[in-house]
Order: C-alpha cells, then sequence, then structure tokens
C-alpha cells in the first residue's frame, strides 16, 4: 500500500524495527519519522539514520516533534497537510503513535501546556495529530491508525501495579497530579491511566470513523475507511522503557531476569517478547496485511476484549470529550466533524 506513514517516537525500541521493516516489506511506502532530538549526538536517532541508511532508495524523513507542546503538534500536523495538499508527500495510508512517556522515579511534571506530561505524550498529543490528520489519509484507500496501551490498563494484570488504573469522575484530575511520596507506585498510576484513556478513546474514535459512511459529504464518507487499532504489543524484554526514569532494581531484573530467561519465561508469559517481535505485528497492521481492516483492541495480533472499565462507552464518551478540549481540536481543525 503506497503512500505516507507518520510514525512518532521513531528512534525508540520497537519503532526502530518497524522502520526497517516497513523499508524492507513496503520499498515504495514514504515514512514521516518523528523525533524528539534529530541530532546525531542523540544515540537513538543516530541508530535510525543508520538503519534508514541500509535501504539506498527509502523515501523518508526525519522531523523533529516534540509531543510536550500542542503548539508544536499542530503546526506539525499543518505542514504535513499542507505537503500533501501540494503533492509533496503522497496521502497518508497510516500513523504510528508509539512515541511513550513514564516517570517512576521523580514528581510528576507538567508541559508548557499546563497538563501533566505522561498523558500528555502518550495521549492527548497523539489525540490532536490523528485529529488534525484524518483529513489527510488517501481517500480511496484509507488507511490504519496503530496506537498503544498495556496490559497496565487493567487491574491486576502488571506486576508494577500498586494503585488500580482508573478514569476519575473529574477528568482534570487526570492533568492536573499532585506529587506524591512513593513516585513508582505513583509513576506507574499515571503511565497506566494514560494507557486506559488511550484504549478508551480508541473505542470512540472508531465509533465515530464507521458513522462516517452515513454522513452526506464524500470526505466523511472518506473516513470510515481509515481503522484504528489499539495495540498491547506485550513486554518488550530489551525495550529502553526498563532503564529510563524507572528505579534501579528494573535494570537489574531487565539484565539478569528478563533478557537472559526470556526463552523459558515466554513458555509461561507469550507476551515476553522482543522488540523486533512486536515490530512485525506493528508492521503487518500498519500495512494492513494482518487483520486487514478490523478495528479495536488487539493483544499482540490477537483481538480480544479489553478490561470492563475500558468498555464503559459512557466513560470512553467523556474521554472522548474532554481529549478534543485538552487537545485543542475543534470542528474547525478536524475533518472528523461528528463527535467534537
Amino acid at each position: 500500500m503506497a503512500g505516507t506513514i507518520i510514525i512518532t517516537g521513531a528512534n525508540g525500541s520497537l519503532a526502530v524495527h518497524v522502520v526497517q521493516q516497513i523499508l524492507t516489506k513496503s520499498p515504495e511506502t514514504t515514512l514521516v519519522l518523528t523525533v524528539r532530538r534529530t541530532e546525531d549526538d542523540d544515540p537513538n536517532t543516530k541508530k535510525l539514520r543508520a538503519t534508514i541508511s541500509k535501504f539506498t532508495s527509502a523515501r523518508t524523513s526525519i522531523r523533529k516533534l516534540d509531543l510536550t507542546s500542542l503548539t508544536a503538534v499542530h503546526e506539525f500536523a499543518s505542514a504535513v497537510a499542507s505537503e500533501i495538499t501540494e503533492g509533496k508527500l503522497p496521502p497518508l495510508t497510516g500513523i504510528i503513535c508509539n512515541a511513550y512517556y513514564w516517570n517512576m522515579v521523580n514528581d510528576p511534571e507538567l508541559t508548557a501546556d499546563g497538563l501533566e506530561k505522561t498523558i500528555q505524550v502518550n495521549h492527548i498529543s497523539h489525540a490532536a495529530l490523528v485529529l488534525r490528520l484524518l483529513g489527510s489519509f488517501d481517500p480511496e484507500k484509507g488507511g490504519r491508525l496503530i496506537l498503544f496501551t498495556s496490559d497496565g490498563h487493567e487491574d491486576g494484570k502488571n506486576g508494577l501495579q500498586k494503585y488500580p488504573p482508573g478514569i476519575p469522575e473529574d477528568l482534570d484530575t487526570l492533568v492536573q497530579v499532585k506529587p506524591d511520596s512513593d513516585k513508582q507506585g505513583r509513576g506507574f498510576e499515571r503511565y497506566a491511566n494514560s494507557k486506559l484513556a488511550v484504549l478508551m478513546w480508541t473505542y470512540a474514535l472508531n465509533r465515530y470513523l464507521e458513522k462516517a459512511n452515513q454522513a452526506m459529504f464524500h470526505q466523511d464518507e472518506a473516513l470510515s475507511k481509515i481503522t484504528a487499532v489499539c495495540l498491547d504489543p506485550g513486554s518488550l524484554v530489551d525495550s529502553r522503557a526498563l532503564r529510563t526514569n524507572t528505579p534501579q532494581f528494573l535494570h537489574y531484573v531487565q539484565k539478569f531476569v528478563l533478557q537472559p530467561l526470556r526463552p523459558l519465561l515466554r513458555l509461561k508469559d507469550p507476551s515476553m517478547r522482543t522488540a523486533a517481535d512486536a515490530g512485525a505485528d506493528v508492521t503487518a497492521l500498519v500495512l494492513n496485511t494482518a487483520k486487514a481492516n478490523e478495528r479495536g483492541y488487539f493483544k499482540l495480533l490477537n483481538k480480544e476484549s479489553s478490561s470492563k472499565l475500558s468498555l464503559d462507552e459512557a466513560k470512553q464518551e467523556k474521554v472522548w470529550e474532554k481529549t478534543a478540549a485538552w487537545a485543542q481540536i475543534t470542528k474547525e481543525n478536524t475533518a472528523l466533524k461528528s463527535g467534537i
């Protein structure tokens, strides 16, 4: 499926494998790869460039995008939309919302937008990016949106959980978080809540996309060809996430338990896998060669039922509406008019 695919956090552990596999399996695809730091003194960006350099005919660009700034997100979306309109980029066929943030060693942080950093990076900024660019997808082919959740969205499923994930009645408490002495427990709670919000928002997004074919306008009909998948990629034992903003004990667990014992651990838990394994799934989903045109929640490549809380449609709608407000989305800046 020729077209343009955007990948956020493109120098991440998982994303580098996705880039390599897309360029191998679909060399005609144009990749717009966003990172927080484009300089080569960032070792992760340097690795991304080295990966791309193996494909001499690759149609790629590495672009700076700071997801802690909604101004930057909106400016980036406007620039990409203009390039597609002007024919400088092919229409979109996919967006992979891979960038993430968590912090289990410090107090909660606020972005320049005054929002808690974990939920802004993981959810709000990605929602803004997706909604701003829905009108830039190929109107005939549609495309795939890949968002990421984790087992942390469901109470009792992740060993790092100390407090159950949830969506409070006052949703603003998700973006205005008070410090707590339990930095690890509350840090993981913020991460888990963000992943629950991503999942619930994706369910609502799919409902509105599916309804678009009932609209009077051809542009709206085209939106129904876009499918959104919220993926739990599994526990990636080689991910640098386990070494970033995490307690020291997790570094040791990764080095001395998870990585060397992965083949044994995987016998009991198939979700214990590598970033390359997960990258293959993401690549197949975004190229629409796996689970073609299906929507919803997937664990690995299996469509499953998510937590009971995540399936609450009334709360999904509350998350949807509040996210649009946080993300500064209006009827004037998204092609998806219903629900905004």
